[in-house]
């Protein structure tokens, strides 16, 4: 009888995203307090890794550092979470302007975006008038004309600050050809290993969702990239933790969230919190037998430098 041990499963939470706005649910966390407490929470209920985006007080996305340092260092006071920062940034900033959160706070890990797309969810106005804020319709409605630049130059430039400041690249992969992006950057000698990769289904611009593509671009990238690949699956919308299931059985990471997906049944209940979210992952992952990873255990997983090294 083999007694390899089963590697455990790193639960990631998306906490706020840049995508949803206050209107389209009343537990989105849309205030730094509420964006803390809620990564506090799903730490608690079995969240290894939480991913932050900043949000001011009328809940818009934004990149400036008070609110960043305002919700990271309020997020480590009260509990060990690994914090992961975006560097998705808001609309109309440059690469650098983007990435000067990375060389700011150091975090542990951060997201790095795979290549250029249309990135639109404008289709989202028509569903939730009238909105709550007025910043929230023409925020939505101009992602029509909206393009997430990622040029090469761009993927090089996150690479050598995230290697500058020892934080691991989240390298997040919107359609097939992103994931042939990374492989090349990994082929280059700059990527340090271990190489971990965040494929992120089901946005219009990008690959769409389906249990068929993404056994394709697993298989792909193992062998475009590395086939000692780390990966993981945002799970988006309705059927997110049919989806997560599914990363875990064929040898990934899941993550879940308010970024990703409002809901916590498919018949359109919304999620009250992420650690609603969270539990109900975790709860299916234990069910399949598999092991729940801590923070620590998701630091040894992806090499990650530690929570001493930070700086919020």
């Amino acid at each position: 009888m083999s007694t390899r041990k089963q590697k455990k499963v790193v639960i990631s939470a998306a906490i706020t995203g840049g995508v949803h706005t206050p209107s389209m649910s009343p537990y989105l966390p849309k205030t730094p307090d509420e964006i803390i407490q809620n990564a506090v929470d799903a730490c608690k209920a079995g969240a290894a890794v939480v991913h932050i985006h900043a949000r001011r007080e009328d809940g818009s996305p934004t990149a400036e550092y008070d609110y960043f340092e305002k919700i990271l260092s309020g997020i480590k006071k009260q509990c060990d979470v690994v914090v992961g920062i975006t560097t998705g940034g808001a609309q109309g900033m440059t690469v650098e302007e983007r990435f000067a959160v990375i060389e700011r706070f150091k975090p542990e890990i951060a997201s790095a975006n795979g290549g250029s797309m249309n990135f639109t969810f404008s289709r989202l106005a028509d569903t939730y008038k009238p909105f709550q804020y007025d910043w929230e319709q023409p925020f939505i409605e101009r992602t029509w004309d909206n393009i997430f630049k990622n040029t090469f130059r761009d993927i090089e430039y996150c690479i050598k600050i995230m290697n500058a400041c020892g934080t691991r690249p989240e390298f997040e992969c919107f359609d097939f050809g992103q994931v042939a992006n990374v492989g090349y950057f990994v082929k280059q000698g700059i990527v340090q290993k271990p190489v971990y990769l965040q494929f992120v289904p089901g946005i219009m611009g990008g690959m769409p969702i389906g249990y068929d593509a993404m056994m394709f671009i697993i298989e792909q990238a193992k062998k475009l990239v590395s086939p000692d690949i780390i990966y993981c699956t945002v799970a988006p919308g309705r059927r997110m933790f049919r989806l997560a299931a599914m990363m875990a059985i064929n040898g990934g990471h899941v993550r879940v969230g308010m970024e990703d997906g409002l809901y916590i049944k498919p018949n359109g209940e919304l999620a009250k919190s992420n650690a609603e979210q969270v539990s109900k992952i975790r709860g299916i992952l234990e069910a399949l037998d598999f092991e729940i990873a801590s923070p620590d255990d998701a630091r040894e997983e992806f090499a990650l430098k530690g929570a001493d090294k930070v700086e919020f």
